[in-house]
């Protein structure tokens, strides 16, 4: 499982983009290219720290043009070159840019200004006080103060920043910690809530699973329950054909085997009690119904 979230965590983190750990710039001017993104309206944006060779550092994502503020838009698509301003604002940091576009494409360089605030709440909180490095790292992928404070609320031990960065790429947001904590799920580590969000295991998922008799589910249980795909629809199936309470134990070797409430109802059988579950398990193996 746990190369399985490595992978999943990767992928995520590409959709962004932030090489060399997650993290770049520690420079005070960064350079930037803007060009339209592919069949879509947003901007693509790609920062790069130069001072550091090709290919080092690396930010690049999609902007819908209101978040790059100040950003002339129809000046940007015009023929021509003209000055091209504008500014990135996020909670742990921001981006003040100048350059010179037209025709759809600009570039120039960027001046990176890590927030005292949020420097100092991470300091507060037992985090650490981030390098430039890591300051760029936090506001390029959007670590926001709501996912710190969920954190502390729901006692977690202090996350590192490439914690913080890590929950962050995958969604994890302080909502979402505070979601699972009122229904009585803290996982061990903040690695643990990296994994619920990666498998995509939601406060709806789980308060699926209360609702037909499967309160407070062991967190390594819904790991399983979601990497197989068990929903409670296919839960409540074996509980309409007659089978109980089943253990997780037992769903998860069904659904490895393709056990299906409809295999049950095709399985031929003299009257009398229904085939336990070893012989289900056994008939499917062997490829036989009787």
């Amino acid at each position: 499982m746990n190369r399985c979230l490595a992978f999943l965590v990767a992928l995520l983190f590409s959709a962004v983009t932030v090489s060399s750990a997650c993290s770049a710039a520690p420079s005070d001017w960064i350079g930037f290219t803007l060009e339209p993104q592919r069949g879509r309206s947003e901007i693509r944006a790609t920062f790069r720290d130069e001072s550091r060779g090709a290919g080092e550092s690396r930010w690049s994502t999609g902007f819908p043009p209101s978040q790059l503020i100040g950003f002339d838009i129809s000046g940007f698509r015009s023929v021509g070159t003209r000055p091209v301003r504008f500014a990135i604002v996020r909670e742990a940091g921001r981006l003040d840019c100048s350059g010179t576009g037209g025709n759809s494409f600009a570039r120039g360089s960027c001046a990176f200004t890590a927030d005292p605030a949020f420097t100092q709440l991470l300091a507060g909180r037992g985090i650490a006080r981030p390098t430039r490095e890591q300051a760029f790292g936090l506001m390029s992928l959007d670590v926001r103060r709501d996912l710190i404070d969920a954190i502390a609320a729901a006692r977690y031990p202090a996350p590192s920043i490439d914690d913080l960065m890590a929950m962050t790429a995958v969604g994890v947001t302080g909502r979402y910690v505070s979601d699972l904590a009122r229904l009585g799920y803290r996982p061990a580590s903040t690695h643990r809530l990296v994994e619920f969000k990666a498998l995509g295991i939601t406060p709806e998922f789980i308060g699926g699973f209360a609702r037909i008799g499967y309160p407070n589910i062991d967190a390594d249980d819904l790991v399983q329950l979601k990497a197989l795909d068990i929903t409670p629809a296919y839960v409540a199936g074996f509980r309409r054909v007659g089978y109980g309470h089943l253990p997780v134990d037992t769903l998860v070797q069904f659904k490895a085997l393709n056990i299906t409430p409809e295999f049950v109802q095709a399985v031929d059988r003299e009257p009398g009690p229904l085939p336990s579950t070893s012989e289900l398990v056994q008939r499917k193996a062997l490829g036989r119904r009787r």
